[in-house]
């Protein structure tokens, strides 16, 4: 229906209101209905958006140091959490824990649920499940969000920090114990048995017709559990999982899910010392928030049985699950940070140069297929075309290669770069480039004035070539500094002629005299010279190929020629000769 006026809102509604007869309410129709409800709708986000615009005031008013103003960001937050329930909004996370530095998958995770919330005019909110203390650092948090923000991921509400709301996760398990639907688990540590769950249910199985073993504390009173509590007795705090039935939830890319009750044990909610678990914590941050979806790895898929119950516990419906296929190494492993290293990182590729879209294009497609060939797509192409519903089932094979210095990691990733490289902006490239230059110590102030134009001559000249910025420092070092490290193969190949000791001399002394120095003159010398010598030009376009850049393919040589210049060009013939006498380094 179409959105009202704001001048219309409460005229609209007083004739609806005034609609009080018989007749009225007997004509009243659907639309009417529906036109009050959303006339109601608009009053209650016109409220909340004056709530939400006094709430930057204050933000802004107060700066983002204080207590005062944290508090002022977390009424907006709850403001526009209230707005989007109101409004039926998608209301996606991403909640990785800060262990680690981001990784590809959840780099890929990330990424899904920003599409999906940005395909559906929605909000995609960044929480840190830092609960783990002894595992978690700072350092890893500002990892986690470089990453992110490197990959253009940027969360539209969060960070938030799970640690911040243990009151809310202890408080929601005491409510459950209140109303019976958990309980004081008071087994000492000692007693507990330290078989798994999954041992258990196999013993079960091994025992066919004997039930579920149930804890003796599990229908103990109310009155006197909290007499026990009361007098400083440790207890942990369980979810009474129902002795019959099944849990189920229809996963977005999987489908139906189904588990027996008696394949679950009874959910530790709070640990005895008062340490909430994940399960517990992760239902009240999402129910809190107004999830919506919740997209995450198949690995998860365990869990999320557990925390349907809980959410029937707490009485919230769950909201829509979808769980993405796992990222596998090359020998079909599970990807690991610990075991796989530095080239699962998302910083990785940020430092080995390359380009943010790149990598989200290519961490677009693994585990979902847009329907047809083609692999480049932009950002808005993305958003756009992705769907849940084409998420595959089966894991997807990330192929990269440690041992291989130049291809080390999936050549799928290192040709999309490429791809992007050639197709960017220069004034986009250039910047990008000139990073790369600085970290290697190639930096020269006059590329960033009088030589400016040079730069951006060589980036054009080279990226055809090249997969990652960070080879226009290593690769095309020559173009940058005289200091550089000759192919032995390309010297081996070009600069066997012993002849080329007495040509490239002569030719350095041809080409410096070329006027204009363009492709076409210094392309007209050689040839000219060549005849001269009674040499084939090929032989002459080879070695100074090698002797110029130290390598045997590149662009096109009268092009290396121009880019470096009469003078250069000049001493690196002559330079060469050394190498030719003296043999390959």
């Amino acid at each position: 229906m179409k959105q009202l006026e704001d001048s219309d809102w409460r005229e609209r509604k007083r004739r609806i209101e005034a609609q009080n007869t018989d007749s009225a309410r007997q004509s009243a129709s659907r639309d009417s209905q529906e036109l009050q409800r959303q006339v109601e709708v608009q009053l209650r986000k016109s409220e909340l958006d004056d709530s939400i615009q006094k709430a930057k005031e204050s933000v802004n008013r107060l700066g983002g140091t204080s207590e005062t103003s944290r508090d002022v960001k977390e009424l907006l937050a709850k403001t526009r959490q209230a707005l989007d329930k109101l409004t039926n909004r998608v209301r996606v996370r991403f909640a990785p824990s800060p262990t680690g530095y981001l990784h590809v998958g959840g780099a890929r995770t990330a990424l899904f649920n920003w599409l999906f919330a940005r395909q559906h005019d929605g909000v995609f909110i960044l929480r840190i499940e830092d609960t783990d203390l002894q595992r978690s650092s700072e350092s890893m948090v500002q990892g986690i969000l470089e990453g992110m923000h490197w990959l253009g991921l940027d969360p539209d509400e969060g960070p938030f920090f799970q640690s911040s709301f243990v009151d809310q996760h202890r408080a929601a398990a005491r409510k459950l114990v209140e109303e019976g639907k958990a309980y004081y688990d008071f087994t000492p540590k000692e007693r507990n048995d330290d078989r798994t769950v999954k041992e258990k249910i196999v013993d079960r199985a091994k025992a066919a017709g004997i039930g579920k073993t149930l804890n003796p504390y599990r229908d103990l009173s109310i009155e006197e559990a909290m007499r026990r509590v009361e007098a400083g007795e440790p207890a942990a705090i369980r979810l009474k999982v129902p002795e019959r039935g099944v849990s189920r939830f229809d996963d977005m890319v999987y489908g139906l899910q189904e588990r027996d009750y008696s394949d679950t044990e009874d959910l530790v909610l709070v640990r005895s010392e008062g340490h909430p678990l994940y399960n517990l914590s992760v239902v009240v941050d999402d129910i809190e928030m107004g999830i919506t979806h919740v997209i995450r790895g198949q690995d998860h898929l365990t869990n999320t049985h557990k925390q349907v119950l809980i959410y029937e516990a707490l009485g919230v419906p769950a909201p829509r699950f979808a769980h993405l296929p796992l990222i596998m190494a090359p020998g079909k492993d599970k990807l690991s940070k610990r075991k796989h290293g530095e080239v699962v990182s998302v910083t990785t590729y940020r430092d080995r140069g390359f380009a943010p879209d790149a990598l989200v294009n290519f961490l677009a497609l693994l585990g979902w297929s847009p329907g047809s060939d083609q692999e480049i797509m932009s950002r808005e192409e993305l958003i756009e075309r992705f769907s849940l519903d084409s998420v595959n089932k089966s894991s997807a094979i990330f192929n990269f290669q440690e041992s291989q210095a130049r291809d080390w990691t999936d050549p799928k990733a290192l040709w999309m770069n490429a791809e992007y490289l050639r197709a960017m902006p220069l004034t986009e490239l250039v910047p990008l480039v000139a990073g790369q230059l600085k970290e290697a110590g190639l930096w020269r102030e006059e590329y960033a004035s009088s030589e400016a134009e040079w730069l951006a001559r060589t980036v054009e000249l080279l990226r055809a070539r090249y997969r990652t910025t960070v080879e226009f420092a290593t690769i095309g070092r020559p173009y940058f500094s005289d200091d550089f490290e000759y192919d032995p193969a390309a010297v081996k190949k070009n600069l066997k002629d012993e002849s080329l000791s007495d040509l490239l001399p002569l030719l350095a002394d041809r080409l410096a005299q070329v006027k204009p120095f363009s492709q076409d003159a210094t392309e007209a010398a050689l040839r000219a010279f060549s005849e001269e010598q009674g040499v084939k030009p090929g032989l002459l376009i080879n070695a100074a190929r090698t002797a110029l850049t130290g390598q045997s393919v590149g662009p096109g040589l009268f092009d290396i020629v121009v880019t470096l210049g009469p003078a250069k060009t000049a001493e690196r013939l002559r330079r060469a000769v050394k190498l030719i006498t003296q043999g390959a380094p």
